[in-house]
């Protein structure tokens, strides 16, 4: 008895499924809800500078967050729209995926270094050469002061942020790029109390090749604060100034 009791429940548990399953499947998918929200950064890398949980405020706060809203009110392209007023967003596509969720796949724009001009302007270039909005996240790249115009900042400037990034021990060791009125280039280091002077914004690799072989072979051994200022501008010689 019990037995047979127990498989007819099976069957009625059964039914029911089908039924909700069926009716499920047959729905519009315009009339589904959406299920939830997944981020994909289709760069190489994931910098940190964008989160989902980033997007899930700043979709909140302008009523475009889509979960459990029904498919046919989600509107995707003002997503978009807004996600790319993100300095730090270069591009980004929203669709609705086949299991109901909002999908968001985002390209980066990449900070190389921080402009602070004399002139007052206060922007981030990227990793093409941009000027991008210094608001949102604090970026930990290296600063640049001084007498700067956009021109510069973006050719000259921007040559030598690549080079920092490109190479682990500078990228890790400059913190301040200062442009004098002659618009030659004043470095200061995380490590030692002196200025690096390269002079015209040129010939970056040759440069930086002899202040590292200076750092490892005269620095280490004299001490990392016997002088004020270490100046490669001139090819073929370091000058050295001692402090007083």
């Amino acid at each position: 008895m019990i037995k047979r009791i127990l498989i007819l429940l099976a069957l009625i548990a059964t039914s029911v499924y089908l039924i909700l399953a069926v009716t499920f499947f047959n729905a519009e998918p315009s009339e589904r809800v959406c299920k939830g929200m997944e981020l994909e950064i289709k760069d190489d890398v994931d910098y940190g500078f964008i989160t989902l949980r980033d997007i899930e405020n700043t979709l909140k706060r302008e009523k475009l967050f889509p979960v459990d809203i029904k498919q046919k009110d989600i509107n995707t392209r003002k997503m978009e729209e807004l996600l790319e007023k993100s300095p730090f967003v270069k591009d980004a596509e929203c669709y609705i995926t086949a299991g109901g969720k909002v999908k968001i796949d985002l390209y980066q724009r990449i900070p190389l270094m921080r402009v602070m001009s004399s002139n007052g302007d206060n922007y981030y270039i990227d990793n093409e050469g941009k000027a991008m909005k210094a608001n949102g996240k604090p970026v930990h790249v290296a600063i640049a002061t001084g007498y700067i115009d956009r021109k510069f900042a973006q050719e000259k400037l921007f040559e030598l942020a690549r080079f920092l990034q490109s190479d682990e021990f500078w990228n890790a060791q400059i913190e301040q790029i200062n442009v004098t009125t002659k618009q030659e280039i004043e470095l200061v280091p995380r490590v030692g109390n002196h200025i690096l002077f390269i002079g015209k914004p040129e010939m970056y690799e040759t440069k930086f090749k002899k202040l590292k072989a200076f750092y490892t072979e005269g620095l280490n051994k004299v001490g990392w604060n016997k002088y004020e200022r270490i100046s490669v501008e001139f090819n073929n010689q370091i000058i050295c100034t001692k402090k007083e």
